[in-house]
Protein backbone atom coordinates (compact mmCIF):
# COMPACT_ATOMS: atom_id res chain seq x y z
CA UNK A 1 0.00 0.00 0.00
CA UNK A 2 1.03 3.87 -0.97
CA UNK A 3 1.70 5.66 1.99
CA UNK A 4 -2.22 7.66 2.32
CA UNK A 5 -0.02 11.18 2.85
CA UNK A 6 1.29 10.93 -0.42
CA UNK A 7 -1.38 9.00 -2.93
CA UNK A 8 -4.64 10.13 -4.50
CA UNK A 9 -7.90 8.07 -3.96
CA UNK A 10 -9.20 6.83 -7.05
CA UNK A 11 -12.88 4.54 -6.99
CA UNK A 12 -13.16 2.42 -10.40
CA UNK A 13 -16.90 1.49 -11.47
CA UNK A 14 -16.77 -2.01 -12.92
CA UNK A 15 -19.27 -3.93 -15.31
CA UNK A 16 -20.30 -6.69 -12.80
CA UNK A 17 -22.26 -9.60 -15.27
CA UNK A 18 -20.23 -10.45 -17.77
CA UNK A 19 -17.91 -12.91 -16.35
CA UNK A 20 -18.90 -12.30 -12.74
CA UNK A 21 -15.70 -11.70 -11.82
CA UNK A 22 -15.88 -8.19 -10.71
CA UNK A 23 -17.99 -7.31 -7.54
CA UNK A 24 -18.66 -3.50 -7.75
CA UNK A 25 -17.25 -0.44 -7.30
CA UNK A 26 -13.44 -0.68 -6.05
CA UNK A 27 -10.86 2.03 -4.88
CA UNK A 28 -7.20 2.53 -5.41
CA UNK A 29 -4.23 4.41 -4.03
CA UNK A 30 -2.37 6.26 -6.88
CA UNK A 31 1.08 7.83 -5.97
CA UNK A 32 1.58 10.86 -8.16
CA UNK A 33 5.18 10.85 -7.60
CA UNK A 34 6.03 7.48 -9.76
CA UNK A 35 2.37 6.85 -11.84
CA UNK A 36 2.27 3.62 -9.61
CA UNK A 37 -1.63 2.01 -8.16
CA UNK A 38 -1.99 0.04 -4.89
CA UNK A 39 -3.88 -3.66 -4.72
CA UNK A 40 -7.52 -2.68 -5.34
CA UNK A 41 -9.81 -2.74 -2.72
CA UNK A 42 -13.50 -3.53 -2.90
CA UNK A 43 -15.15 -0.32 -1.66
CA UNK A 44 -18.76 -1.59 -1.97
CA UNK A 45 -20.47 -4.35 -3.73
CA UNK A 46 -23.18 -3.49 -6.03
CA UNK A 47 -24.45 -4.82 -9.92
CA UNK A 48 -22.60 -2.54 -12.52
CA UNK A 49 -21.92 0.34 -10.95
CA UNK A 50 -20.63 1.45 -14.39
CA UNK A 51 -20.80 5.65 -14.28
CA UNK A 52 -19.26 7.43 -10.59
CA UNK A 53 -19.74 10.91 -10.10
CA UNK A 54 -19.67 13.10 -7.16
CA UNK A 55 -21.85 15.03 -5.10
CA UNK A 56 -20.32 19.16 -4.77
CA UNK A 57 -19.84 18.61 -1.36
CA UNK A 58 -16.91 16.34 -2.16
CA UNK A 59 -18.48 14.01 0.45
CA UNK A 60 -21.13 11.73 -1.46
CA UNK A 61 -20.30 9.31 -4.44
CA UNK A 62 -23.21 8.46 -6.66
CA UNK A 63 -23.18 5.16 -8.89
CA UNK A 64 -25.39 4.31 -11.69
CA UNK A 65 -26.66 0.78 -11.92
CA UNK A 66 -26.79 0.17 -15.37
CA UNK A 67 -29.20 -3.07 -15.68
CA UNK A 68 -31.81 -4.04 -18.18
CA UNK A 69 -34.43 -5.34 -15.96
CA UNK A 70 -36.66 -1.92 -15.11
CA UNK A 71 -36.64 -2.68 -11.02
CA UNK A 72 -32.68 -2.72 -11.09
CA UNK A 73 -32.36 0.18 -12.92
CA UNK A 74 -30.94 3.41 -11.00
CA UNK A 75 -28.60 5.34 -8.98
CA UNK A 76 -27.19 5.12 -5.17
CA UNK A 77 -25.81 7.56 -3.14
CA UNK A 78 -22.26 6.52 -1.08
CA UNK A 79 -20.55 8.19 2.19
CA UNK A 80 -16.78 7.92 1.15
CA UNK A 81 -14.03 7.74 4.21
CA UNK A 82 -11.40 10.02 2.04
CA UNK A 83 -8.34 8.12 3.62
CA UNK A 84 -9.05 4.43 2.90
CA UNK A 85 -11.66 4.58 0.36
CA UNK A 86 -14.65 2.53 1.78
CA UNK A 87 -17.55 3.27 1.15
CA UNK A 88 -20.95 3.12 3.29
CA UNK A 89 -24.72 3.17 1.00
CA UNK A 90 -26.77 5.82 2.21
CA UNK A 91 -30.08 5.01 -0.10
CA UNK A 92 -30.92 3.70 -3.64
CA UNK A 93 -33.30 4.69 -6.23
CA UNK A 94 -34.49 3.23 -8.93
CA UNK A 95 -35.82 5.28 -12.19
CA UNK A 96 -38.12 3.33 -13.90
CA UNK A 97 -36.21 3.06 -17.11
CA UNK A 98 -33.58 0.33 -18.42
CA UNK A 99 -30.21 0.41 -19.11
CA UNK A 100 -29.54 3.66 -17.16
CA UNK A 101 -25.94 4.22 -18.37
CA UNK A 102 -24.59 8.38 -17.18
CA UNK A 103 -25.39 10.38 -14.24
CA UNK A 104 -24.89 13.81 -13.06
CA UNK A 105 -25.50 16.12 -10.00
CA UNK A 106 -26.07 19.97 -10.45
CA UNK A 107 -23.50 22.63 -8.85
CA UNK A 108 -25.98 23.15 -6.10
CA UNK A 109 -25.99 19.44 -4.74
CA UNK A 110 -29.92 19.46 -5.01
CA UNK A 111 -30.41 17.45 -8.42
CA UNK A 112 -29.24 14.51 -9.59
CA UNK A 113 -30.08 13.42 -13.23
CA UNK A 114 -29.99 9.85 -14.76
CA UNK A 115 -29.59 9.03 -18.51
CA UNK A 116 -31.10 5.38 -19.96
CA UNK A 117 -29.61 4.14 -22.89
CA UNK A 118 -31.83 1.62 -23.89
CA UNK A 119 -35.19 3.15 -22.61
CA UNK A 120 -34.09 6.51 -24.04
CA UNK A 121 -35.40 8.66 -21.07
CA UNK A 122 -34.11 11.25 -19.00
CA UNK A 123 -34.99 11.00 -15.10
CA UNK A 124 -34.40 13.68 -12.28
CA UNK A 125 -33.89 13.09 -8.59
CA UNK A 126 -34.09 15.82 -5.30
CA UNK A 127 -31.52 15.59 -3.60
CA UNK A 128 -31.81 16.61 -0.06
CA UNK A 129 -28.88 18.02 2.20
CA UNK A 130 -27.19 15.10 3.38
CA UNK A 131 -26.85 14.23 -0.34
CA UNK A 132 -29.31 10.92 0.09
CA UNK A 133 -31.84 10.66 -3.76
CA UNK A 134 -35.10 11.47 -3.12
CA UNK A 135 -38.14 9.77 -5.47
CA UNK A 136 -37.77 10.86 -9.11
CA UNK A 137 -39.81 14.47 -9.83
CA UNK A 138 -39.36 14.23 -14.09
CA UNK A 139 -38.55 11.99 -16.63
CA UNK A 140 -38.68 12.92 -20.58
CA UNK A 141 -39.16 10.46 -22.54
CA UNK A 142 -36.93 11.15 -26.25
CA UNK A 143 -38.53 10.31 -29.33
CA UNK A 144 -37.91 11.56 -33.08
CA UNK A 145 -36.42 11.14 -36.53
CA UNK A 146 -33.60 7.80 -35.89
CA UNK A 147 -30.07 8.14 -37.30
CA UNK A 148 -28.84 6.29 -40.30
CA UNK A 149 -26.68 4.09 -38.95
CA UNK A 150 -29.63 1.48 -38.87
CA UNK A 151 -27.33 -1.13 -36.12
CA UNK A 152 -26.94 1.56 -33.38
CA UNK A 153 -29.47 4.16 -34.33
CA UNK A 154 -32.45 1.75 -33.80
CA UNK A 155 -34.39 4.04 -31.01
CA UNK A 156 -33.51 7.01 -29.02
CA UNK A 157 -30.24 6.28 -27.00
CA UNK A 158 -29.70 8.95 -24.48
CA UNK A 159 -26.27 8.72 -23.72
CA UNK A 160 -24.72 11.61 -21.06
CA UNK A 161 -25.96 14.23 -19.52
CA UNK A 162 -23.85 17.48 -18.92
CA UNK A 163 -25.08 20.06 -16.40
CA UNK A 164 -24.16 24.21 -16.82
CA UNK A 165 -21.98 25.57 -14.40
CA UNK A 166 -24.56 27.92 -13.56
CA UNK A 167 -27.55 24.89 -13.41
CA UNK A 168 -30.01 26.46 -15.66
CA UNK A 169 -29.90 23.93 -18.13
CA UNK A 170 -28.75 19.94 -18.42
CA UNK A 171 -28.01 18.42 -22.32
CA UNK A 172 -28.41 15.26 -23.11
CA UNK A 173 -26.73 13.64 -26.04
CA UNK A 174 -28.56 11.15 -28.07
CA UNK A 175 -26.87 8.89 -29.79
CA UNK A 176 -30.21 7.03 -31.58
CA UNK A 177 -31.31 10.53 -32.95
CA UNK A 178 -27.97 12.08 -33.60
CA UNK A 179 -29.01 15.42 -30.99
CA UNK A 180 -28.51 17.05 -28.04
CA UNK A 181 -31.53 18.15 -26.02
CA UNK A 182 -31.01 21.13 -23.84
CA UNK A 183 -33.57 21.30 -20.82
CA UNK A 184 -34.06 24.08 -18.11
CA UNK A 185 -33.58 22.51 -14.97
CA UNK A 186 -34.93 23.95 -11.75
CA UNK A 187 -32.76 22.32 -9.07
CA UNK A 188 -34.66 23.63 -6.38
CA UNK A 189 -37.68 21.47 -7.78
CA UNK A 190 -35.48 19.10 -9.68
CA UNK A 191 -37.07 19.62 -12.67
CA UNK A 192 -36.95 19.71 -16.34
CA UNK A 193 -38.79 21.47 -19.41
CA UNK A 194 -37.76 21.21 -22.75
CA UNK A 195 -36.07 24.39 -23.95
CA UNK A 196 -34.14 23.19 -27.82
CA UNK A 197 -32.48 20.70 -29.44
CA UNK A 198 -29.58 20.67 -31.50
CA UNK A 199 -28.88 18.36 -34.74
CA UNK A 200 -25.85 16.78 -35.01
CA UNK A 201 -24.04 15.14 -38.44
CA UNK A 202 -26.79 12.07 -38.78
CA UNK A 203 -24.73 9.15 -38.11
CA UNK A 204 -22.30 10.82 -35.50
CA UNK A 205 -24.01 9.20 -32.24
CA UNK A 206 -23.37 12.05 -30.14
CA UNK A 207 -21.85 9.90 -26.87
CA UNK A 208 -20.19 12.39 -23.92
CA UNK A 209 -19.78 16.24 -23.58
CA UNK A 210 -17.66 18.61 -21.66
CA UNK A 211 -17.87 22.46 -20.85
CA UNK A 212 -15.16 24.56 -21.12
CA UNK A 213 -14.26 25.89 -17.34
CA UNK A 214 -15.99 29.80 -18.95
CA UNK A 215 -19.29 27.86 -19.92
CA UNK A 216 -18.50 29.34 -23.56
CA UNK A 217 -17.64 26.61 -25.31
CA UNK A 218 -19.25 22.78 -25.38
CA UNK A 219 -17.39 19.50 -26.59
CA UNK A 220 -19.27 17.15 -27.83
CA UNK A 221 -17.64 13.54 -28.69
CA UNK A 222 -19.41 11.78 -31.46
CA UNK A 223 -19.68 7.48 -30.94
CA UNK A 224 -20.21 6.32 -34.08
CA UNK A 225 -18.26 8.75 -36.57
CA UNK A 226 -15.24 9.12 -34.51
CA UNK A 227 -15.28 13.05 -34.17
CA UNK A 228 -15.26 16.15 -31.95
CA UNK A 229 -17.81 18.53 -32.41
CA UNK A 230 -16.77 22.28 -30.83
CA UNK A 231 -20.06 24.38 -30.30
CA UNK A 232 -20.84 27.66 -28.87
CA UNK A 233 -22.82 27.72 -25.98
CA UNK A 234 -25.09 30.89 -25.00
CA UNK A 235 -25.34 30.64 -21.11
CA UNK A 236 -28.35 32.58 -21.10
CA UNK A 237 -30.52 30.67 -24.34
CA UNK A 238 -28.85 27.54 -23.12
CA UNK A 239 -28.54 27.43 -27.55
CA UNK A 240 -25.66 25.50 -28.97
CA UNK A 241 -24.15 26.47 -32.47
CA UNK A 242 -21.66 24.31 -34.41
CA UNK A 243 -18.04 26.29 -34.93
CA UNK A 244 -16.19 22.98 -35.73
CA UNK A 245 -15.74 19.37 -35.83
CA UNK A 246 -12.48 17.10 -35.50
CA UNK A 247 -11.66 13.57 -35.92
CA UNK A 248 -10.53 11.56 -33.65
CA UNK A 249 -8.49 8.63 -35.57
CA UNK A 250 -5.69 8.74 -38.17
CA UNK A 251 -6.44 9.57 -41.48
CA UNK A 252 -5.32 6.35 -42.43
CA UNK A 253 -7.15 4.26 -40.45
CA UNK A 254 -10.17 1.65 -41.40
CA UNK A 255 -10.77 -0.23 -38.85
CA UNK A 256 -13.89 -0.62 -36.80
CA UNK A 257 -13.73 2.07 -34.26
CA UNK A 258 -16.48 3.79 -31.24
CA UNK A 259 -15.36 6.72 -29.41
CA UNK A 260 -15.91 6.91 -25.46
CA UNK A 261 -14.82 10.03 -23.33
CA UNK A 262 -13.67 13.00 -23.65
CA UNK A 263 -12.28 15.30 -21.12
CA UNK A 264 -10.37 18.44 -20.74
CA UNK A 265 -7.34 19.36 -18.82
CA UNK A 266 -7.85 21.66 -15.85
CA UNK A 267 -6.38 24.26 -16.62
CA UNK A 268 -8.34 24.18 -20.27
CA UNK A 269 -5.30 24.11 -22.58
CA UNK A 270 -6.09 20.18 -23.69
CA UNK A 271 -8.79 18.46 -24.94
CA UNK A 272 -8.16 14.56 -24.34
CA UNK A 273 -10.91 11.47 -26.03
CA UNK A 274 -10.71 8.21 -26.44
CA UNK A 275 -10.73 5.14 -29.14
CA UNK A 276 -12.02 1.89 -28.88
CA UNK A 277 -11.27 -0.45 -31.69
CA UNK A 278 -7.94 2.00 -32.64
CA UNK A 279 -7.41 1.48 -28.69
CA UNK A 280 -6.03 4.92 -28.34
CA UNK A 281 -6.10 8.42 -26.54
CA UNK A 282 -6.28 11.41 -29.11
CA UNK A 283 -4.88 14.79 -27.51
CA UNK A 284 -5.12 17.99 -28.69
CA UNK A 285 -4.75 22.30 -27.74
CA UNK A 286 -7.43 23.98 -27.47
CA UNK A 287 -7.88 27.75 -28.31
CA UNK A 288 -9.39 29.35 -25.32
CA UNK A 289 -10.42 32.58 -27.42
CA UNK A 290 -12.86 30.89 -29.99
CA UNK A 291 -12.26 27.03 -28.39
CA UNK A 292 -11.10 25.48 -31.62
CA UNK A 293 -9.11 22.02 -30.96
CA UNK A 294 -5.45 21.28 -32.89
CA UNK A 295 -4.31 17.53 -33.05
CA UNK A 296 -1.32 17.18 -31.10
CA UNK A 297 -1.20 13.08 -31.24
CA UNK A 298 -2.79 9.83 -31.03
CA UNK A 299 -1.06 7.61 -28.70
CA UNK A 300 -1.91 3.88 -27.57
CA UNK A 301 -4.37 3.60 -24.59
CA UNK A 302 -2.32 0.61 -23.26
CA UNK A 303 -5.26 -1.86 -23.43
CA UNK A 304 -8.39 -2.91 -25.04
CA UNK A 305 -11.38 -0.64 -25.32
CA UNK A 306 -10.57 2.45 -23.38
CA UNK A 307 -14.21 3.51 -22.71
CA UNK A 308 -13.22 5.81 -19.66
CA UNK A 309 -10.37 7.72 -18.59
CA UNK A 310 -9.69 10.38 -16.27
CA UNK A 311 -7.52 13.30 -15.49
CA UNK A 312 -5.63 13.92 -12.01
CA UNK A 313 -6.97 17.09 -9.86
CA UNK A 314 -3.44 18.79 -10.81
CA UNK A 315 -3.80 17.82 -14.54
CA UNK A 316 -0.28 15.55 -14.51
CA UNK A 317 -1.65 12.49 -15.01
CA UNK A 318 -4.03 10.34 -16.82
CA UNK A 319 -5.88 7.44 -15.93
CA UNK A 320 -7.24 5.16 -18.71
CA UNK A 321 -9.43 2.33 -17.56
CA UNK A 322 -9.55 -0.86 -20.63
CA UNK A 323 -12.09 -2.93 -20.11
CA UNK A 324 -11.35 -5.68 -22.12
CA UNK A 325 -7.79 -6.05 -20.87
CA UNK A 326 -9.27 -5.59 -17.23
CA UNK A 327 -6.55 -2.55 -16.34
CA UNK A 328 -5.92 0.89 -15.33
CA UNK A 329 -2.43 2.62 -16.62
CA UNK A 330 -1.56 5.63 -15.73
CA UNK A 331 0.30 8.20 -18.32
CA UNK A 332 2.56 11.66 -17.80
CA UNK A 333 1.29 14.94 -18.97
CA UNK A 334 3.13 17.16 -20.30
CA UNK A 335 2.30 20.80 -18.43
CA UNK A 336 3.55 22.47 -22.25
CA UNK A 337 2.24 20.38 -24.53
CA UNK A 338 -0.37 17.97 -23.56
CA UNK A 339 1.49 15.08 -25.08
CA UNK A 340 1.38 11.16 -22.86
CA UNK A 341 3.84 9.48 -21.92
CA UNK A 342 3.24 5.99 -20.29
CA UNK A 343 4.41 5.61 -16.73
CA UNK A 344 4.90 1.61 -17.22
CA UNK A 345 2.63 1.26 -14.36
CA UNK A 346 -0.72 -0.78 -14.40
CA UNK A 347 -3.05 -2.20 -12.46
CA UNK A 348 -5.62 -5.07 -12.82
CA UNK A 349 -9.15 -4.61 -12.43
CA UNK A 350 -12.06 -6.88 -13.56
CA UNK A 351 -13.86 -5.03 -16.41
CA UNK A 352 -13.22 -1.54 -15.15
CA UNK A 353 -15.28 1.13 -17.12
CA UNK A 354 -15.32 4.39 -14.92
CA UNK A 355 -12.57 6.29 -13.51
CA UNK A 356 -13.10 8.84 -10.53
CA UNK A 357 -10.91 10.89 -8.64
CA UNK A 358 -11.48 11.70 -5.00
CA UNK A 359 -11.31 14.99 -4.00
CA UNK A 360 -7.84 16.00 -2.49
CA UNK A 361 -7.42 16.68 0.99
Amino acid sequence: MLPITSALLIFVGTYTNKDGASRGIYSVQFDPATGAFSSPTLAAETGNPTFLELHPNGHVLYAVSESDDKTGAGASAYNFDSSTGALTKLNSEPTGGAGCCHLAADATGRALILVSYNGGTVTAFPLDATGRISPHSTTVKHAGQLGPQTNRQDKPHAHSVTISANSRFAYVCDLGLDKIFCYRLDPTAATLVANSETDATPGAGPRHAKFSADGRFFYVLNELNGTITTYASSSSSGMLTARQTVATLPSDFKGENTCAEIRLSPDGRFVYASNRGHDSIAVYSRNKTDGTLALVEIVPCGGKHPRNFNLSPDGRWLICASRDTNNLVSFRIDALTGRLTPSGHTVTIPMPVCVLFAPTK
